[in-house]
């Protein structure tokens, strides 16, 4: 039986929560403010990563550890709570407690910084330009310091119930960059947790993994062409093209060769399958 601390159980975690085999595995949530003792099987622990005290009566018997805490806000002193203060809160704790779980981390796509619409994998440069894109990609080092066989996993922009921000650009006729393009990276919610099932399980099966994996769906493309596309699903007025103005903070393309490689498979392999998917149960 595997033990799992989820630290910072919300949606994402819920979901991976939901779709593991509980044969074979035993779930801990730790988050601030549990609704529950315990949730489809989840076992809670109330705590407060950013705040050392909360941490001592943990337990650190666990094999494997996600961290995927959520920052309370957009801002860097937000990001700074949870990417440095609390990651480094929960390394203290396990240092001082003698164990050495299987860490994997939650990272993000926003710690490339390449404007040009390059593509992108585990290998390219990762210097980001804004200043949250700065704290995450200190946190990934910092974590790799502290567990060489750590893996990080970079999400590219997360959609599906709940998180429809194209959905409402599409809706009320968004103004765009169509020229040169602007890539969108994606992926749905639900492929989301399935990554983190696939690699935890790999791990467990004795798989030697990577580092660092990006985990984004097959198709990036032009938020043009992504807007274009829903807006005529909803039969709203197609987008208005704007020239260019200054350089975004990021414009690229996301490879996921690596992941696929390992044998993942995306249930939602572009945007018309996932947006589609919404559109038809009124997800929006």
């Amino acid at each position: 039986m595997t033990k799992l601390l989820i630290a910072g159980y919300g949606d994402i975690g819920g979901r991976l929560a939901s779709i593991l085999d509980r044969d074979h595995y035993q779930v801990f949530g730790l988050k601030r403010n549990p609704t529950s003792s315990d949730e489809g099987g989840t076992l809670f622990i109330k705590a407060d990563l950013t705040q050392p005290d909360d941490l001592e009566r943990l337990d650190c018997d666990f094999d494997q550890v996600l961290y995927l805490p959520t920052p309370g806000g957009r801002d860097a002193e937000a990001y700074r709570a949870v990417f440095d203060t609390a990651l480094n809160n929960l390394i203290q704790r396990f240092k001082a407690g003698g164990r050495m779980p299987q860490w994997f981390f939650i990272s993000s796509t926003g710690v490339y910084g390449q404007t040009g619409g390059e593509w992108v994998d585990e290998e390219s440069d990762a210097q980001p330009n804004s200043e949250t894109g700065k704290i995450i990609r200190k946190a990934e080092q910092t974590l790799l310091e502290h567990d060489p066989s750590a893996v990080v996993v970079r999400f590219s922009g997360i959609y599906g119930l709940g998180r429809e921000r194209l959905l409402q650009m599409a809706s009320r006729q968004a103004v765009i960059q169509a020229d040169p393009p602007y890539y969108t990276n994606r992926i749905h919610q639900d492929d989301c947790s399935a990554v983190l099932a696939f690699l935890l399980k790999k791990h467990v099966e004795g798989e030697r993994l990577d580092n660092v994996y990006l985990a984004s769906d097959d198709h990036p493309a032009p938020m043009w062409e992504v807007i274009s596309w829903l807006a005529r699903q909803m039969n709203s007025q197609p987008p208005i093209a704007k020239p260019v103005d200054n350089a975004p903070d990021q414009n690229k393309r996301c490879r996921n060769a690596r992941l696929k490689a390992l044998g993942f498979r995306f249930k939602y392999p572009t945007y018309r399958e996932g947006y589609g998917e919404m559109l038809v149960k009124g997800e929006r």
